[in-house]
């Protein structure tokens, strides 16, 4: 039996999904397309959503040289590819899963529940549900990214509630505004009827741009629920959460923001680098079809509503890592046990050491060129070359032109 190498190079599966950009728009399907030895062609015609590249089942990464699925490869090379301490804690799978979205159109409304709740759910419909793992991620923007994530303050959002088609959605005890006057309001309009969404949608049009920029709101509001409405309809009520109730970002190349489980959030555009827990479960209220969105009563109860939702503290920050010798290296560690992502920029002719790490690292070029050294072999590095890094294994990366890499790893 041939002995499986610590570094070797993987391909990855692009997907098709209709929020995807358009042919070679498509930041995921030109990496995907740049990957050696495989037949990806890119049709002009067609939507290019997300680039997976770890070992789920949906989409799959594969050993570039035989074919086969890194799932496989790990489950028969656990220990030396995995390392003892991923294997105790996770399995024989990896931890994490990573990708690269390209977002034209905005994503469903969406919650990803929590382990307990994942594995209920699991147990109940494992077709919709497929596995009962959590799903908290990150998102590090590689071109100008917009998104709603979180809640806004309860002061910015109570005053919007005084426009009259609004208020019925408030308990006519109290006017004072907590986490579960938040809720039942959430609730109440994700089971609105199609009318009333449109009284509120024609009532918010009649609001002036400063009065709603005073409460904090965006100065993009309105040119926000135009967009929502003409990719989806003027009767989604997952518009009205968005627009109302959630923090809107705009995040710039290298900004990244956190999303923990039961966190609500929606993408809106751009390209990003994502990476999450493994698992592939999400609930839906919204800016999807009918018959895509989940129990209303389900999803407002899972929200999670306290201050890691809060704007602040969604967002991640990059940091100066010790894992590079020579201080190319930046990490984004989120709250979580499952992985740190790093990214590496590195100037023409320079050389960066990786230290090993007691798990396995997946790593992504996204621009430039060069090599990497690990384990007795040199390897290519061109954007969209993927490459495993098993367990405690040293790597050297020498840039021929700047070069810029991302990797999930297991600290």
């Amino acid at each position: 039996m041939t002995s499986v190498s610590r570094l070797f190079q993987l391909s990855g599966t692009c997907n098709n999904y209709p929020w995807g950009k358009r042919g070679h728009q498509s930041l995921a399907a030109q990496l995907c397309k740049k990957t050696p030895g495989t037949d990806f062609a890119i049709n002009d015609d067609e939507y290019y959503s997300e680039l997976w590249f770890g070992d789920y089942p949906d989409f799959p990464a594969r050993d570039l040289e035989t074919g086969q699925t890194l799932a496989e490869l790990l489950k028969s090379n656990e220990e030396k590819l995995l390392g003892s301490y991923a294997v105790e804690k996770f399995g024989n799978n990896l931890p994490f899963l990573p990708k690269i979205l390209s977002i034209a159109k905005a994503l469903p409304l969406q919650i990803h529940p929590n382990k307990s709740l994942a594995a209920k759910l699991h147990e109940k419909d494992p077709e919709k549900f497929s596995d009962s793992n959590h799903k908290p991620e990150i998102a590090v923007a590689l071109s100008r990214f917009e998104l709603f994530a979180g809640w806004r303050e309860l002061s910015q959002i109570s005053p919007m509630f005084n426009i009259p088609s609004l208020r019925r959605f408030l308990p006519e005890e109290s006017n004072t505004w907590n986490e579960k006057t938040l809720r039942n309001v959430v609730r109440g309009i994700l089971k609105a009827d199609e009318q009333t969404i449109q009284n509120i949608e024609k009532d918010l049009r009649q609001q002036s741009l400063e009065d709603i920029q005073k409460l904090g709101y965006p100065s993009s509001t309105f040119e926000l629920i135009q967009r929502l409405q003409s990719q989806y309809s003027a009767t989604d009520p997952g518009l009205l959460i968005a627009i109302l109730c959630m923090n809107f970002f705009v995040l710039e190349p290298g900004e990244a923001i956190f999303i923990p489980t039961d966190g609500v959030h929606c993408y809106l555009s751009g390209d990003i680098v994502e990476c999450m827990a493994r698992s592939n479960n999400m609930l839906s209220g919204g800016l999807c079809p009918v018959a895509d969105r989940d129990n209303v009563d389900l999803f407002s109860e899972t929200l999670k509503i306290d201050s890691s939702t809060q704007a602040d503290n969604l967002k991640l920050p990059a940091k100066p890592s010790k894992d590079g010798a020579s201080g190319y290296t930046m990490v984004y560690q989120p709250p979580i046990g499952e992985f740190d992502l790093i990214r590496i920029d590195m100037p023409a002719g320079k050389d960066e050491l990786i230290w090993n790490h007691k798990g396995p690292t997946v790593a992504i070029a996204i621009s430039g060129e060069g090599v990497v050294l690990g384990d007795g072999k040199e390897l290519a590095v061109k954007p969209g070359f993927i490459f495993f890094i098993a367990a405690a294994t040293n790597t050297m990366i020498r840039a021929d032109t700047a070069l810029q890499i991302f990797a999930a790893v297991l600290r």
